[in-house]
């Protein structure tokens, strides 16, 4: 396993908290983790995405997606079944789980599907106008007046 210190950058830096923070966990992850249930991610447009997630076996009752600061949470828990089944082979996993997305600044979920054993997630990058670029006219050849105290 590899440890950097990220030390220089935040003495360097003044509001990538975030970038570090990211960077610090991607670092810190030892790729044991868990990779049920599988899931695609796909660019949909410039601003838009979205999450296809296996969820076969699971209701939509069984499902839950939720945002919380700047994190997409989905969990799902299966209900017990009344009836008691013996099955000879068992291979469709439906065991719990809890899957997180981070989240970049002004990304949205703008919907969620359920369907042949796939849950769909939507987002989109709302940027606000105040944050988008803005072209500057230049006036002509005026000299611009200054305040400034000659010595």
């Amino acid at each position: 396993m590899r440890n950097f210190d990220l030390t220089p950058l935040n003495r360097a830096t003044v509001g990538f908290d975030q970038i570090a923070d990211l960077m610090d966990r991607v670092l810190t992850n030892d790729g044991s983790h868990d990779s049920y249930p599988p899931y695609n991610i796909e660019k949909i447009d410039d601003d838009a995405w979205r999450i296809s997630v296996a969820v076969a076996g699971f209701s939509e009752d069984e499902l839950n997606v939720e945002v919380k600061q700047n994190a997409l949470h989905i969990t799902a828990k299966k209900t017990p079944d009344d009836e008691k089944r013996t099955y000879l082979h068992r291979g469709i996993a439906t065991r719990a789980f809890e899957r997180r997305f981070h989240l970049a600044d002004h990304v949205r979920v703008t919907g969620a599907s359920h369907a042949h054993g796939m849950l769909h997630i939507d987002l989109t990058r709302e940027v606000p106008e105040a944050l988008k670029p803005r072209r500057i006219e230049i006036n002509g050849t005026k000299a611009v007046e200054s305040n400034a105290v000659e010595v």
